[in-house]
Protein backbone atom coordinates (compact mmCIF):
# COMPACT_ATOMS: atom_id res chain seq x y z
CA UNK A 1 0.00 0.00 0.00
CA UNK A 2 1.09 3.53 -0.84
CA UNK A 3 0.27 6.07 2.14
CA UNK A 4 0.42 9.99 1.75
CA UNK A 5 2.51 11.64 3.64
CA UNK A 6 1.70 15.17 2.44
CA UNK A 7 0.04 18.81 4.07
CA UNK A 8 -1.24 17.81 7.72
CA UNK A 9 -4.61 19.01 9.15
CA UNK A 10 -4.02 21.56 12.20
CA UNK A 11 -4.13 19.53 15.69
CA UNK A 12 -7.24 21.09 17.63
CA UNK A 13 -9.23 20.60 13.80
CA UNK A 14 -12.95 19.20 14.07
CA UNK A 15 -11.60 16.37 11.66
CA UNK A 16 -10.13 14.66 14.58
CA UNK A 17 -13.80 14.39 15.91
CA UNK A 18 -14.94 13.01 12.80
CA UNK A 19 -12.10 10.62 12.15
CA UNK A 20 -12.32 8.66 15.45
CA UNK A 21 -16.01 8.23 15.32
CA UNK A 22 -15.85 7.04 12.01
CA UNK A 23 -13.04 4.39 13.14
CA UNK A 24 -15.07 3.55 16.55
CA UNK A 25 -18.01 3.11 14.29
CA UNK A 26 -17.09 1.09 11.19
CA UNK A 27 -14.44 -0.67 12.78
CA UNK A 28 -12.09 -0.24 10.09
CA UNK A 29 -8.98 0.54 10.13
CA UNK A 30 -7.55 3.98 8.94
CA UNK A 31 -4.19 4.14 6.85
CA UNK A 32 -2.85 6.42 10.55
CA UNK A 33 -2.22 5.53 13.75
CA UNK A 34 -4.68 7.38 15.61
CA UNK A 35 -1.77 8.29 18.77
CA UNK A 36 0.19 10.17 16.26
CA UNK A 37 -0.93 13.76 15.50
CA UNK A 38 -1.36 15.74 13.20
CA UNK A 39 -3.04 12.87 10.54
CA UNK A 40 -2.04 13.83 6.97
CA UNK A 41 -4.87 15.02 5.18
CA UNK A 42 -4.77 12.40 2.42
CA UNK A 43 -4.57 9.58 4.79
CA UNK A 44 -7.55 11.03 6.09
CA UNK A 45 -9.33 11.34 3.20
CA UNK A 46 -8.38 7.56 2.12
CA UNK A 47 -9.81 5.92 5.38
CA UNK A 48 -13.22 8.56 4.42
CA UNK A 49 -13.32 6.85 0.56
CA UNK A 50 -12.80 3.66 2.06
CA UNK A 51 -16.26 3.46 3.52
CA UNK A 52 -18.36 4.11 0.76
CA UNK A 53 -19.06 0.47 0.99
CA UNK A 54 -20.65 1.36 4.21
CA UNK A 55 -22.63 4.05 3.50
CA UNK A 56 -25.80 1.90 5.08
CA UNK A 57 -23.95 1.72 8.68
CA UNK A 58 -23.63 5.26 8.73
CA UNK A 59 -26.60 7.22 9.62
CA UNK A 60 -27.23 11.14 7.82
CA UNK A 61 -25.28 13.05 9.94
CA UNK A 62 -22.25 10.82 9.10
CA UNK A 63 -22.54 11.19 6.13
CA UNK A 64 -22.73 14.75 6.43
CA UNK A 65 -19.67 14.24 8.32
CA UNK A 66 -18.26 13.02 5.10
CA UNK A 67 -19.42 15.45 3.41
CA UNK A 68 -17.19 18.07 5.60
CA UNK A 69 -14.29 15.72 4.99
CA UNK A 70 -14.97 15.78 0.89
CA UNK A 71 -15.36 19.29 0.92
CA UNK A 72 -12.19 20.06 3.28
CA UNK A 73 -9.48 18.31 1.57
CA UNK A 74 -10.59 17.88 -2.08
CA UNK A 75 -6.99 18.15 -3.24
CA UNK A 76 -7.00 14.42 -2.83
CA UNK A 77 -10.26 13.56 -4.26
CA UNK A 78 -10.24 12.28 -8.20
CA UNK A 79 -11.41 8.98 -9.71
CA UNK A 80 -11.17 6.11 -7.40
CA UNK A 81 -9.08 3.87 -10.13
CA UNK A 82 -6.18 6.22 -10.67
CA UNK A 83 -2.63 5.35 -9.99
CA UNK A 84 -1.29 6.74 -6.91
CA UNK A 85 2.05 8.22 -6.55
CA UNK A 86 4.35 8.64 -3.40
CA UNK A 87 1.96 11.19 -1.93
CA UNK A 88 -1.36 9.41 -2.67
CA UNK A 89 -2.15 11.83 -5.28
CA UNK A 90 -3.31 10.32 -8.46
CA UNK A 91 -1.31 10.51 -12.19
CA UNK A 92 -3.74 9.22 -14.36
CA UNK A 93 -5.59 6.05 -15.26
CA UNK A 94 -5.88 3.18 -17.85
CA UNK A 95 -9.00 3.37 -20.40
CA UNK A 96 -9.58 0.26 -22.40
CA UNK A 97 -9.71 0.63 -26.01
CA UNK A 98 -12.89 0.07 -27.90
CA UNK A 99 -12.85 -3.35 -29.81
CA UNK A 100 -9.62 -4.59 -27.98
CA UNK A 101 -8.65 -6.47 -24.75
CA UNK A 102 -6.13 -4.26 -24.53
CA UNK A 103 -5.68 -0.22 -22.08
CA UNK A 104 -4.25 2.92 -22.70
CA UNK A 105 -2.77 5.29 -20.14
CA UNK A 106 -4.43 8.70 -20.13
CA UNK A 107 -2.03 11.36 -17.91
CA UNK A 108 -3.55 12.96 -15.56
CA UNK A 109 -3.19 16.19 -17.52
CA UNK A 110 -5.82 15.16 -19.93
CA UNK A 111 -8.75 13.89 -17.63
CA UNK A 112 -11.62 15.49 -18.06
CA UNK A 113 -13.81 17.07 -15.43
CA UNK A 114 -16.35 14.13 -15.83
CA UNK A 115 -13.18 11.70 -14.71
CA UNK A 116 -13.24 13.87 -11.57
CA UNK A 117 -14.54 11.88 -7.96
CA UNK A 118 -18.34 12.24 -7.77
CA UNK A 119 -17.68 13.72 -3.85
CA UNK A 120 -15.64 16.88 -5.26
CA UNK A 121 -18.12 19.72 -4.13
CA UNK A 122 -18.06 22.82 -6.49
CA UNK A 123 -19.66 26.11 -5.79
CA UNK A 124 -22.92 27.30 -8.07
CA UNK A 125 -22.25 30.68 -7.82
CA UNK A 126 -18.61 31.35 -6.90
CA UNK A 127 -18.01 35.20 -5.74
CA UNK A 128 -16.53 37.32 -8.43
CA UNK A 129 -15.97 34.12 -10.40
CA UNK A 130 -12.52 33.52 -8.28
CA UNK A 131 -13.23 33.01 -4.55
CA UNK A 132 -14.87 30.30 -2.72
CA UNK A 133 -15.38 28.05 -5.99
CA UNK A 134 -15.74 25.02 -3.42
CA UNK A 135 -17.05 25.19 0.35
CA UNK A 136 -14.21 25.02 1.75
CA UNK A 137 -11.36 27.13 -0.25
CA UNK A 138 -11.21 31.07 -0.11
CA UNK A 139 -8.88 30.78 -3.34
CA UNK A 140 -7.60 27.83 -5.05
CA UNK A 141 -5.65 26.72 -7.49
CA UNK A 142 -4.85 23.31 -9.49
CA UNK A 143 -2.28 23.39 -11.99
CA UNK A 144 -0.54 20.28 -13.68
CA UNK A 145 2.28 18.83 -10.85
CA UNK A 146 0.87 22.23 -8.55
CA UNK A 147 -1.91 22.60 -6.46
CA UNK A 148 -2.62 25.84 -3.73
CA UNK A 149 -5.43 26.21 -1.29
CA UNK A 150 -5.50 30.10 0.68
CA UNK A 151 -7.59 30.40 3.24
CA UNK A 152 -8.80 33.87 5.94
CA UNK A 153 -8.50 33.00 9.40
CA UNK A 154 -10.56 35.06 11.62
CA UNK A 155 -11.35 34.38 15.64
CA UNK A 156 -13.43 37.30 17.35
CA UNK A 157 -14.82 36.80 20.71
CA UNK A 158 -16.38 39.16 23.83
CA UNK A 159 -17.69 38.38 26.80
CA UNK A 160 -17.69 39.20 30.35
CA UNK A 161 -15.72 37.74 33.84
CA UNK A 162 -17.97 37.61 36.18
CA UNK A 163 -15.77 39.02 38.84
CA UNK A 164 -14.37 41.97 36.57
CA UNK A 165 -16.11 44.65 35.31
CA UNK A 166 -14.16 44.74 32.30
CA UNK A 167 -15.02 42.79 29.14
CA UNK A 168 -12.37 39.77 27.96
CA UNK A 169 -12.22 39.62 24.20
CA UNK A 170 -10.24 37.96 21.69
CA UNK A 171 -9.39 39.52 18.18
CA UNK A 172 -7.24 37.04 16.29
CA UNK A 173 -6.87 37.66 12.02
CA UNK A 174 -4.61 35.66 10.10
CA UNK A 175 -4.62 33.73 6.66
CA UNK A 176 -3.24 29.82 5.87
CA UNK A 177 -2.21 28.30 2.78
CA UNK A 178 -1.07 24.61 1.86
CA UNK A 179 -0.32 23.36 -1.39
CA UNK A 180 2.15 20.62 -2.91
CA UNK A 181 4.51 20.45 -5.68
CA UNK A 182 4.88 17.39 -8.49
CA UNK A 183 3.40 15.53 -5.93
CA UNK A 184 6.45 15.40 -3.81
CA UNK A 185 6.78 17.88 -2.15
CA UNK A 186 4.12 19.76 0.10
CA UNK A 187 4.02 22.70 2.97
CA UNK A 188 2.06 24.96 4.66
CA UNK A 189 1.97 28.13 6.70
CA UNK A 190 -0.45 30.16 9.04
CA UNK A 191 0.55 33.64 10.63
CA UNK A 192 -2.29 35.16 12.85
CA UNK A 193 -2.33 38.75 14.83
CA UNK A 194 -3.90 38.34 18.18
CA UNK A 195 -4.90 41.59 20.95
CA UNK A 196 -6.45 40.02 23.57
CA UNK A 197 -7.83 39.98 27.50
CA UNK A 198 -8.30 37.32 29.34
CA UNK A 199 -9.52 35.72 32.85
CA UNK A 200 -8.05 36.87 35.73
CA UNK A 201 -6.86 33.14 36.71
CA UNK A 202 -4.94 33.35 32.87
CA UNK A 203 -3.15 36.62 33.69
CA UNK A 204 -2.25 34.86 37.32
CA UNK A 205 -0.09 31.80 34.67
CA UNK A 206 1.12 34.78 32.77
CA UNK A 207 2.60 36.60 35.73
CA UNK A 208 3.95 33.29 37.61
CA UNK A 209 5.67 31.79 34.41
CA UNK A 210 5.85 34.96 31.59
CA UNK A 211 4.58 33.12 29.23
CA UNK A 212 0.79 33.21 27.45
CA UNK A 213 -0.18 29.66 27.33
CA UNK A 214 0.66 28.31 23.66
CA UNK A 215 2.27 31.22 22.18
CA UNK A 216 5.50 33.19 22.58
CA UNK A 217 6.25 37.02 22.79
CA UNK A 218 3.92 38.94 23.65
CA UNK A 219 3.56 42.85 24.36
CA UNK A 220 1.13 45.02 26.43
CA UNK A 221 -1.83 46.32 24.66
CA UNK A 222 -4.76 48.81 25.42
CA UNK A 223 -7.62 48.73 23.54
CA UNK A 224 -9.07 51.42 21.29
CA UNK A 225 -12.80 50.12 21.57
CA UNK A 226 -12.94 49.24 25.08
CA UNK A 227 -11.86 51.91 27.61
CA UNK A 228 -9.12 51.45 30.11
CA UNK A 229 -8.58 47.90 29.52
CA UNK A 230 -5.37 46.86 29.11
CA UNK A 231 -4.62 43.52 27.16
CA UNK A 232 -1.69 41.30 25.29
CA UNK A 233 -0.80 41.84 21.55
CA UNK A 234 1.00 38.84 19.81
CA UNK A 235 1.88 37.79 16.59
CA UNK A 236 1.98 34.13 16.06
CA UNK A 237 3.01 31.78 13.44
CA UNK A 238 3.74 27.82 12.04
CA UNK A 239 5.12 26.78 8.96
CA UNK A 240 6.86 23.46 7.66
CA UNK A 241 7.91 22.26 4.37
CA UNK A 242 8.19 18.39 3.67
CA UNK A 243 8.89 15.95 1.22
CA UNK A 244 7.74 12.11 0.52
CA UNK A 245 11.06 10.39 0.28
CA UNK A 246 9.82 7.14 -0.35
CA UNK A 247 6.49 5.55 -0.99
CA UNK A 248 6.95 4.71 2.98
CA UNK A 249 9.14 7.07 4.04
CA UNK A 250 8.13 10.96 4.98
CA UNK A 251 10.34 13.88 6.20
CA UNK A 252 8.73 17.26 7.35
CA UNK A 253 11.23 20.59 8.71
CA UNK A 254 9.34 23.65 10.29
CA UNK A 255 7.90 25.54 13.14
CA UNK A 256 5.16 23.90 14.82
CA UNK A 257 3.71 21.48 17.44
CA UNK A 258 3.23 17.66 18.17
CA UNK A 259 0.48 15.62 20.08
CA UNK A 260 1.16 11.96 20.87
CA UNK A 261 -1.94 10.06 22.31
CA UNK A 262 -5.62 9.62 22.04
CA UNK A 263 -6.99 11.21 25.23
CA UNK A 264 -8.02 15.06 25.83
CA UNK A 265 -4.38 15.34 27.58
CA UNK A 266 -1.33 13.60 26.58
CA UNK A 267 1.56 12.56 29.39
CA UNK A 268 3.97 11.85 26.46
CA UNK A 269 4.17 15.23 24.14
CA UNK A 270 1.17 17.70 24.08
CA UNK A 271 -0.05 20.86 22.09
CA UNK A 272 -0.01 23.30 25.47
CA UNK A 273 3.05 25.23 24.55
CA UNK A 274 4.31 27.50 22.43
CA UNK A 275 5.44 26.29 18.80
CA UNK A 276 9.07 25.06 18.16
CA UNK A 277 11.50 24.01 15.30
CA UNK A 278 11.52 20.44 14.48
CA UNK A 279 12.66 18.11 11.80
CA UNK A 280 10.33 14.90 11.83
CA UNK A 281 10.97 11.79 10.02
CA UNK A 282 7.89 9.64 9.52
CA UNK A 283 8.23 5.84 8.74
CA UNK A 284 4.86 4.07 7.60
CA UNK A 285 5.09 0.23 7.01
CA UNK A 286 3.23 -2.81 7.17
CA UNK A 287 1.22 -2.54 10.76
CA UNK A 288 3.89 0.20 11.85
CA UNK A 289 4.21 3.58 11.91
CA UNK A 290 7.57 5.03 13.76
CA UNK A 291 8.04 8.71 14.00
CA UNK A 292 10.90 10.76 14.91
CA UNK A 293 11.15 14.39 16.36
CA UNK A 294 14.31 16.54 16.95
CA UNK A 295 13.40 19.73 18.40
CA UNK A 296 15.24 23.00 18.88
CA UNK A 297 13.47 24.55 22.63
CA UNK A 298 14.01 27.23 24.49
CA UNK A 299 14.79 27.26 28.07
CA UNK A 300 12.98 30.35 29.56
CA UNK A 301 10.27 32.57 27.84
CA UNK A 302 11.61 36.14 26.43
CA UNK A 303 9.67 38.06 29.13
CA UNK A 304 11.82 35.61 31.48
CA UNK A 305 15.31 36.45 29.73
CA UNK A 306 17.12 39.42 31.37
CA UNK A 307 18.97 41.77 28.85
CA UNK A 308 18.62 41.54 25.25
CA UNK A 309 20.31 38.40 24.84
CA UNK A 310 19.02 35.36 22.48
CA UNK A 311 17.17 32.96 24.65
CA UNK A 312 19.01 30.29 25.59
CA UNK A 313 18.25 26.97 23.64
CA UNK A 314 17.88 23.06 24.41
CA UNK A 315 16.76 20.19 22.63
CA UNK A 316 14.58 17.08 22.27
CA UNK A 317 15.43 13.73 20.60
CA UNK A 318 12.02 11.64 20.44
CA UNK A 319 10.48 8.66 18.67
CA UNK A 320 7.79 6.72 19.11
CA UNK A 321 6.38 3.68 17.67
CA UNK A 322 2.98 2.69 16.98
CA UNK A 323 1.99 -0.92 16.14
CA UNK A 324 -1.58 -2.34 15.15
CA UNK A 325 -2.17 -5.55 17.29
CA UNK A 326 -5.28 -6.09 15.26
CA UNK A 327 -7.47 -3.97 13.49
CA UNK A 328 -8.85 -2.69 17.09
CA UNK A 329 -5.56 -3.01 19.23
CA UNK A 330 -2.53 -0.46 19.41
CA UNK A 331 0.65 -0.54 21.30
CA UNK A 332 2.72 2.49 21.52
CA UNK A 333 6.49 2.70 22.76
CA UNK A 334 7.94 6.59 23.72
CA UNK A 335 10.93 7.45 24.19
CA UNK A 336 12.53 11.14 24.56
CA UNK A 337 15.59 13.03 25.74
CA UNK A 338 16.00 16.36 27.33
CA UNK A 339 19.28 18.34 27.15
CA UNK A 340 21.62 21.49 26.28
CA UNK A 341 25.39 21.50 25.39
CA UNK A 342 27.95 23.91 26.53
CA UNK A 343 28.66 25.00 22.76
CA UNK A 344 25.05 25.45 21.91
CA UNK A 345 25.42 22.51 19.42
CA UNK A 346 22.67 19.55 19.15
CA UNK A 347 24.27 16.00 20.27
CA UNK A 348 24.61 14.84 17.13
CA UNK A 349 24.69 10.79 18.67
CA UNK A 350 21.07 11.77 19.31
CA UNK A 351 20.28 11.64 15.59
CA UNK A 352 20.17 8.00 15.36
CA UNK A 353 16.72 7.37 14.36
CA UNK A 354 17.04 4.07 15.58
CA UNK A 355 18.87 3.20 18.74
CA UNK A 356 17.37 3.70 22.52
CA UNK A 357 18.26 6.97 24.15
CA UNK A 358 19.44 5.78 27.42
CA UNK A 359 21.99 3.81 25.43
CA UNK A 360 23.34 6.56 23.78
CA UNK A 361 23.41 9.15 27.44
CA UNK A 362 25.37 5.82 28.66
CA UNK A 363 27.98 6.50 25.74
CA UNK A 364 28.08 10.05 26.30
CA UNK A 365 28.68 9.50 30.47
CA UNK A 366 26.07 12.25 30.12
CA UNK A 367 23.15 12.51 32.47
CA UNK A 368 20.68 14.10 30.14
CA UNK A 369 17.02 13.60 30.77
CA UNK A 370 15.24 10.21 29.64
CA UNK A 371 11.69 9.67 29.53
CA UNK A 372 10.01 6.96 28.31
CA UNK A 373 6.80 5.55 28.22
CA UNK A 374 4.03 3.17 27.02
CA UNK A 375 0.33 3.52 25.61
CA UNK A 376 -2.76 1.61 24.43
CA UNK A 377 -5.53 2.03 22.78
CA UNK A 378 -8.54 -0.67 22.10
CA UNK A 379 -11.55 0.18 19.92
CA UNK A 380 -14.81 -2.10 21.44
CA UNK A 381 -17.91 -3.47 19.70
CA UNK A 382 -18.13 -0.39 17.07
CA UNK A 383 -19.38 1.54 20.39
CA UNK A 384 -16.10 2.87 21.57
CA UNK A 385 -12.95 3.22 22.70
CA UNK A 386 -10.43 2.47 25.70
CA UNK A 387 -6.78 4.03 26.23
CA UNK A 388 -4.31 4.71 28.32
CA UNK A 389 -0.55 6.06 28.91
CA UNK A 390 2.43 5.15 31.31
CA UNK A 391 4.74 8.01 31.32
CA UNK A 392 8.14 6.92 33.39
CA UNK A 393 10.84 9.87 34.00
CA UNK A 394 12.59 7.85 36.71
CA UNK A 395 12.18 5.32 38.91
CA UNK A 396 13.62 1.94 41.03
CA UNK A 397 11.84 -1.13 41.85
CA UNK A 398 12.85 -1.41 44.79
CA UNK A 399 11.59 1.71 46.07
CA UNK A 400 8.99 1.79 44.19
CA UNK A 401 7.28 -1.35 46.15
CA UNK A 402 8.73 -0.61 49.24
CA UNK A 403 5.87 2.36 49.74
CA UNK A 404 8.65 4.77 51.06
CA UNK A 405 7.88 7.64 48.96
CA UNK A 406 11.18 8.16 47.22
CA UNK A 407 11.42 11.14 45.65
CA UNK A 408 12.94 9.65 42.24
CA UNK A 409 9.93 7.41 41.51
CA UNK A 410 8.70 9.88 39.00
CA UNK A 411 6.06 8.60 36.62
CA UNK A 412 2.36 9.36 34.93
CA UNK A 413 -0.87 7.49 34.32
CA UNK A 414 -3.64 8.09 32.05
CA UNK A 415 -6.71 5.90 31.73
CA UNK A 416 -9.65 6.97 29.38
CA UNK A 417 -12.74 5.60 27.15
CA UNK A 418 -14.63 7.48 24.39
CA UNK A 419 -18.03 5.90 23.87
CA UNK A 420 -20.26 7.28 20.62
CA UNK A 421 -24.05 7.16 20.06
CA UNK A 422 -24.53 6.66 23.83
CA UNK A 423 -28.07 5.00 24.46
CA UNK A 424 -28.81 5.13 20.92
CA UNK A 425 -28.67 8.62 20.26
CA UNK A 426 -27.05 9.65 16.77
CA UNK A 427 -23.53 11.88 17.93
CA UNK A 428 -24.23 11.80 21.10
CA UNK A 429 -20.55 11.09 22.50
CA UNK A 430 -19.11 10.79 25.97
CA UNK A 431 -15.09 10.70 27.16
CA UNK A 432 -13.71 10.11 30.80
CA UNK A 433 -10.19 10.53 31.65
CA UNK A 434 -8.03 10.07 34.65
CA UNK A 435 -4.47 11.47 34.89
CA UNK A 436 -2.20 11.49 37.44
CA UNK A 437 1.24 12.89 37.53
CA UNK A 438 4.26 11.70 40.86
CA UNK A 439 5.60 14.65 41.93
CA UNK A 440 9.00 15.93 40.66
CA UNK A 441 8.22 14.06 37.62
CA UNK A 442 9.49 16.44 34.25
CA UNK A 443 11.67 17.73 36.47
CA UNK A 444 15.50 17.99 36.53
CA UNK A 445 18.42 19.24 38.60
CA UNK A 446 18.94 22.12 35.98
CA UNK A 447 15.80 23.03 34.95
CA UNK A 448 17.32 25.46 32.34
CA UNK A 449 18.76 21.88 30.68
CA UNK A 450 16.55 19.61 30.40
CA UNK A 451 13.34 20.15 32.51
CA UNK A 452 10.20 18.55 30.07
CA UNK A 453 9.33 22.36 29.16
CA UNK A 454 9.67 24.82 26.24
CA UNK A 455 9.00 28.51 27.06
CA UNK A 456 8.61 28.70 30.13
CA UNK A 457 5.47 25.92 29.56
CA UNK A 458 5.23 22.12 29.60
CA UNK A 459 5.62 20.00 26.82
CA UNK A 460 2.91 17.21 28.53
CA UNK A 461 0.32 18.28 30.86
CA UNK A 462 -0.88 21.64 31.43
CA UNK A 463 -0.72 21.22 35.14
CA UNK A 464 3.20 19.70 34.99
CA UNK A 465 3.22 17.47 37.85
CA UNK A 466 1.96 16.52 41.31
CA UNK A 467 -1.44 16.51 40.38
CA UNK A 468 -4.45 13.75 40.20
CA UNK A 469 -7.34 15.25 37.42
CA UNK A 470 -10.45 13.33 36.43
CA UNK A 471 -12.82 15.18 33.11
CA UNK A 472 -16.01 14.39 31.55
CA UNK A 473 -17.04 15.65 28.33
CA UNK A 474 -20.39 15.27 26.41
CA UNK A 475 -20.40 15.90 23.23
CA UNK A 476 -24.13 16.12 21.05
CA UNK A 477 -25.09 17.45 17.80
CA UNK A 478 -28.80 17.19 17.59
CA UNK A 479 -29.01 19.46 13.88
CA UNK A 480 -26.23 18.93 11.20
CA UNK A 481 -25.49 22.80 11.83
CA UNK A 482 -25.56 22.72 15.48
CA UNK A 483 -22.81 21.29 18.65
CA UNK A 484 -23.13 21.51 22.04
CA UNK A 485 -20.12 20.51 23.99
CA UNK A 486 -20.07 20.52 28.16
CA UNK A 487 -17.21 19.21 30.17
CA UNK A 488 -16.06 18.91 33.75
CA UNK A 489 -13.30 19.04 35.17
CA UNK A 490 -11.72 18.42 38.28
CA UNK A 491 -8.19 18.57 39.42
CA UNK A 492 -6.38 18.17 43.22
CA UNK A 493 -2.84 19.30 42.87
CA UNK A 494 -0.23 20.56 45.49
CA UNK A 495 1.03 23.72 45.35
CA UNK A 496 4.41 25.08 46.57
CA UNK A 497 4.96 27.63 50.16
CA UNK A 498 7.25 30.42 49.23
CA UNK A 499 10.44 29.20 48.93
CA UNK A 500 9.57 25.35 49.01
CA UNK A 501 9.82 23.01 46.35
CA UNK A 502 6.78 20.12 46.32
CA UNK A 503 7.06 18.84 43.21
CA UNK A 504 4.33 20.39 41.02
CA UNK A 505 6.12 23.31 38.82
CA UNK A 506 8.53 21.47 36.15
CA UNK A 507 10.56 24.60 36.01
CA UNK A 508 12.41 24.08 39.72
CA UNK A 509 15.83 22.25 40.14
CA UNK A 510 14.66 18.85 41.48
CA UNK A 511 17.64 19.43 44.36
CA UNK A 512 15.47 21.88 45.81
CA UNK A 513 12.75 19.01 46.62
CA UNK A 514 11.82 18.89 50.64
CA UNK A 515 12.38 15.59 51.28
CA UNK A 516 13.69 12.26 49.74
CA UNK A 517 11.21 10.46 50.80
CA UNK A 518 7.61 10.17 52.33
CA UNK A 519 6.71 11.90 49.28
CA UNK A 520 2.85 11.76 47.67
CA UNK A 521 0.69 13.25 44.83
CA UNK A 522 -0.96 16.40 46.13
CA UNK A 523 1.49 17.12 49.00
CA UNK A 524 2.21 20.67 49.63
CA UNK A 525 -0.72 23.61 49.75
CA UNK A 526 -3.78 21.25 48.64
CA UNK A 527 -5.44 22.74 46.34
CA UNK A 528 -8.76 21.84 44.17
CA UNK A 529 -9.69 23.34 40.81
CA UNK A 530 -12.80 22.63 38.88
CA UNK A 531 -13.78 23.63 35.43
CA UNK A 532 -16.70 23.94 33.83
CA UNK A 533 -17.40 24.56 30.35
CA UNK A 534 -20.50 24.90 27.79
CA UNK A 535 -20.02 25.47 24.27
CA UNK A 536 -23.04 25.93 21.26
CA UNK A 537 -21.68 26.30 17.93
CA UNK A 538 -23.64 27.06 14.91
CA UNK A 539 -22.32 26.19 11.46
CA UNK A 540 -23.49 28.97 9.01
CA UNK A 541 -20.81 27.77 6.06
CA UNK A 542 -17.70 25.18 5.78
CA UNK A 543 -15.75 26.31 8.82
CA UNK A 544 -17.41 29.33 9.80
CA UNK A 545 -19.08 29.19 13.06
CA UNK A 546 -21.02 31.16 15.48
CA UNK A 547 -19.86 30.42 19.24
CA UNK A 548 -21.74 30.66 22.73
CA UNK A 549 -19.80 29.88 25.36
CA UNK A 550 -20.33 30.23 29.22
CA UNK A 551 -17.01 28.93 31.29
CA UNK A 552 -16.45 28.65 35.16
CA UNK A 553 -13.59 28.16 37.42
CA UNK A 554 -13.26 27.55 41.11
CA UNK A 555 -10.07 27.23 42.95
CA UNK A 556 -10.07 25.77 46.18
CA UNK A 557 -7.17 25.91 48.84
CA UNK A 558 -6.21 25.17 51.83
CA UNK A 559 -4.24 29.20 52.06
CA UNK A 560 -7.98 31.07 52.01
CA UNK A 561 -5.47 33.89 49.85
CA UNK A 562 -5.49 31.55 46.96
CA UNK A 563 -8.53 30.32 46.67
CA UNK A 564 -10.87 32.41 43.97
CA UNK A 565 -13.80 32.11 41.43
CA UNK A 566 -14.09 32.91 38.23
CA UNK A 567 -16.60 32.71 35.47
CA UNK A 568 -16.98 33.66 31.59
CA UNK A 569 -20.31 34.27 29.44
CA UNK A 570 -19.32 35.22 25.73
CA UNK A 571 -19.79 35.15 21.73
CA UNK A 572 -18.02 34.88 18.88
CA UNK A 573 -17.40 34.30 15.67
CA UNK A 574 -14.39 32.32 14.05
CA UNK A 575 -13.50 31.30 10.16
CA UNK A 576 -10.85 28.34 9.76
CA UNK A 577 -9.63 28.05 13.18
CA UNK A 578 -10.42 26.07 16.09
CA UNK A 579 -11.80 26.91 19.57
CA UNK A 580 -9.30 28.37 22.11
CA UNK A 581 -9.64 26.49 25.52
CA UNK A 582 -7.39 27.36 28.30
CA UNK A 583 -8.81 24.26 30.90
CA UNK A 584 -6.19 24.51 33.29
Amino acid sequence: MTFSQGSNLPLGHDAYRILDRLEIKTGNLPNYHSSIKSFTRGDAMRFILSLDSLSTQLSAYDRDDCFYMYCENNEWLTQDDLNQTVAGKKTGYYEKIPGDTLYRFIPASQILSSKESEHYITTKKPIWKHFYKTPANWLQFDKKDFYLRVNPIININVGKSGNDDKAVFFNQRGVEFRGGIDDRVYFYSNITDTQARFPEYVEGYINKFKALPGNGFYKNYQSSVFDNINGYDYLNGQGYVGINITPHIGMQFGHGKNFIGNGYRSLFLSDFSQNYLYLKLNWKVWKFHYQNIFAELNSTSAQANSGDNNLPKKYMAAHYLSYNITNKMTLGLFEAVIFDRENGNFELQYLNPVILYRSVEHLLDSEDNVLVGLDFKWNILKKGRIYSQLLLDEYKFGELTGGNGWWGNKFGVQFGSKFIDIFGIDHLDLRAEYNTVRPYTYTYRNPESASFSHYNQALAHPLGANFKEGLLIVQYQPHKRVTLEGRLIRAESGEDANGENWGGDILLPNTTRISDFENETGQGIATTTTLFGLDISYKIWHNIYLDVQYFYRNKNSTLPERSDTDSFFGAGFRMNVGKVRMDF
